[in-house]
Order: C-alpha cells, then sequence, then structure tokens
C-alpha cells in the first residue's frame, strides 16, 4: 500500500496546516490540548515542491480570509494606488541589501546553497525600488521627496519585520517574507493591471512595477524558483520559512486592509505633506 507524503506547520497558538502530496490541504484545529495532536509536534521528514507550495499558499489564504481583504483592495483609486506604490518603494528599496546581509550569515555558518540562493535573488530584485520611483514620477509627482518623508503606518511593521528577519542570527525568515510578497503578487493578472492603468491620466504610464510584479512579468517563475528551493530545505527551515510567510500575511492583510478603509482625503493630506506642496491626482 503506497502511503502519502504529509507535511505540517504549526502557524499559531491554535492551528496547524497540513498537507499531502495527493494535493490536499486543510486547517487543523489543535484544540484545548495540542500536546495530544499528532500535528503539534514538529515535521522531519523531507519536503516536495507539491506539499510545499501547498503549505505555504495555505499560510496566505488563511490570513486572507480571516481578515477578508483581496490582495487588490488598496488599489481602488488613484490615490490609494500613489499610496501603494509608497509602500512599494520601502519594501523593494530594502531588498537586495537585506538578502546580501543574511547570505553573509549563511556562508558564515556554513550554508553557502542558502547564500548563493539569496545572493542570486539580490541580483534579481536590484533596481525595482527605480520602477516604483519612475511610476510615481510620471504622475507628475516629487517621488524621492515623498519617499523620503512617508513611511505609511501599515507599511511600517512590515518593514521593521523584514529588518529583523534578515538580520536574526538565522535568518531563514527572509525568506518566507519574501514569498509572501511574490505570490500574491504573481496573482495579478493583466486585467488588474489594465484596471490600475486605466485611472492613471490619459497618456501617462505609472504601471511599470505593478506590470513587473504581476503574472506578466516573472512572478511566476520566481514563485516556483522559491517553491522548488524551499522544498529541497531540511525540516527545521521549511517551518521558520511558512510560520515567516503566516506572519508576514497578517501584516500585509493589515496593512491592505487599513489602506481600503482610509478616505482619499486622508491620503492626500500625507502625500502633501511629505511632498511639501499641493498634490493633483
Amino acid at each position: 500500500m503506497e502511503h502519502k507524503k504529509i507535511e505540517w506547520v504549526v502557524v499559531s497558538s491554535d492551528t496547524a496546516i497540513v498537507a499531502t502530496d495527493a494535493g490536499q490541504v486543510w486547517f487543523h484545529a489543535l484544540g484545548e490540548c495540542p500536546e495530544i495532536s499528532p500535528f503539534s509536534a514538529p515535521m522531519t521528514g523531507e519536503g516536495t515542491p507539491q506539499t510545499t507550495a501547498l503549505l505555504l499558499n495555505a499560510a496566505v489564504e488563511l490570513v486572507f480570509r480571516k481578515y477578508g481583504c483581496e490582495v487588490q483592495e488598496s488599489l481602488a483609486t488613484l490615490p490609494k494606488y500613489v499610496f501603494n506604490l509608497v509602500c512599494t518603494y520601502h519594501n523593494s528599496s530594502r531588498t537586495p541589501g537585506h538578502y546580501r546581509q543574511a547570505a553573509n550569515r549563511f556562508r558564515e555558518i556554513g550554508r553557502p546553497e542558502v547564500a548563493n540562493y539569496l545572493e542570486k535573488h539580490a541580483r534579481e530584485e536590484t533596481g525595482h525600488d527605480r520602477l516604483a520611483l519612475k511610476d510615481l514620477r510620471a504622475l507628475n509627482l516629487e517621488a524621492e521627496r515623498i519617499i523620503e518623508n512617508l513611511i505609511p503606518e501599515g507599511m511600517k511593521p512590515l518593514c521593521d519585520l523584514f529588518d529583523r528577519l534578515s538580520s536574526a542570527d538565522y535568518p531563514i525568515g527572509c525568506i518566507g517574507y519574501s514569498y509572501c510578497f511574490e505570490s500574491t503578487a504573481a496573482l495579478k493578472q493583466k486585467s488588474d493591471v489594465d484596471a490600475m492603468q486605466a485611472l492613471c491620466p490619459e497618456g501617462v504610464d505609472a504601471s511599470r512595477f505593478m506590470r513587473s510584479h504581476s503574472s506578466l512579468g516573472k512572478e511566476v517563475e520566481h514563485v516556483e524558483d522559491l517553491v522548488n528551493f524551499i522544498a529541497g530545505l531540511p525540516a527545521s527551515d521549511r517551518i521558520a520559512i511558512v510560520q515567516a510567510t503566516y506572519e508576514t500575511a497578517v501584516l500585509l492583510a493589515e496593512c491592505l486592509h487599513g489602506e481600503g478603509r482610509m478616505p482619499d482625503e486622508a491620503i492626500l493630506a500625507q502625500l502633501e505633506a511629505a511632498a511639501g506642496e499641493p498634490i493633483q491626482l
């Protein structure tokens, strides 16, 4: 009789995510006595790309379902899109340096395979922050002044988390942080990019970053590459990465939800204060 491959990760005090190589995934309630659950003990076996992808994606799905938000929730108006671009800049500008920092640490502790992967990823992500700046400039905004003076309230906890994960003594969690952002970006379709572009004045292209970080760019390929790499890591690393993905998803959902509730007038007030001048969008 052939046995199914089963992987699991506890992502919160009361929930474990369980996945099998038959394509099944579910959320297991640990209950009042989690110590008796077969899924409370850390998994120890080898991973597979299928089960790894199921665990990672379920970690994001669990959070977004709880918060009732969509990936595109904060992009319904042009001011919200601009606010999102500012958030995007602060995230993408950190990425290459953080990956190199984490890579240096992994090289120090004798994990060259992780160091090499992070260095490769750092090269791939270099310059992406400039796409966000170009999009802001295309909308006739003082891009450098705005990003220097404004880190949106919802984005700051995400930046702090990325800083902490990347500078940890064992910084494997920065891979989970990246997976959350890259997997949600890969869900964006041409219709999403077109809908955003339709908010812009005629003749203005302010969708460079979004196009390249969607299914139209290389995000799907990046996600597949991440899954294959993570699946080959030891169980303890895979657990930490899924947990970091979940933690990142919580903060991302809170950011998206908060921006979605913020009136355009409040967003424009923050942008104008950062720019030091009136803004017309």
